[in-house]
C-alpha cells in the first residue's frame, strides 16, 4: 500500500499470482454506496467515506477507536493491470477486488530449442 489521506485509511491486503491481483479491505460500517474505486494502468484507488455515529441526547462517547471521515488508498502494483476486467464485492464489511493482468503482463514460459 503507498498512501492514505483523510484520517485512517482502511487496512489493506494485496496478493498477486501469475494471472490476477487480489487486494481486500476491511471497512467494517462503510456503506458500499459511498465507495469509489478506480483503475488507471497498474494502479488501484479506492476512496469512500466512514460516516460518524450520531449520538442521541444525554448519550455521551466514552471511547472512539474507529475513525470517521473521508479516506483515500492507493495501491501501485509491479504489472499493468487488465482495466475493463477488474471486478469488486463487498460483503460483511470486506471489500475484495479482483485485478487481472493485462496478457502482455503475464509470464510466460519460453521452450529452448535444441540445436
Amino acid at each position: 500500500p503507498r498512501s492514505f489521506s483523510g484520517g485512517a485509511g482502511p487496512r489493506l491486503n494485496v496478493w498477486s499470482n501469475s494471472e490476477t491481483a487480489l487486494v481486500t479491505a476491511q471497512l467494517p460500517g462503510v456503506d458500499p454506496a459511498d465507495l469509489d474505486l478506480a483503475v488507471d494502468g497498474n494502479t488501484l484507488t479506492l476512496r469512500g467515506e466512514r460516516k460518524p455515529l450520531v449520538l442521541g441526547e444525554g448519550e455521551s462517547r466514552h471511547r472512539r477507536e474507529r475513525h470517521a471521515g473521508r479516506f483515500t488508498r492507493t495501491v501501485e502494483l509491479p504489472f499493468e493491470l487488465a482495466n475493463d476486467a477488474v471486478s469488486a464485492r463487498y460483503e460483511h464489511g470486506i471489500l475484495e477486488v479482483t485485478l487481472p493482468r493485462v496478457e502482455s503482463s503475464k509470464p510466460r514460459k519460453i521452450e529452448v530449442a535444441s540445436a
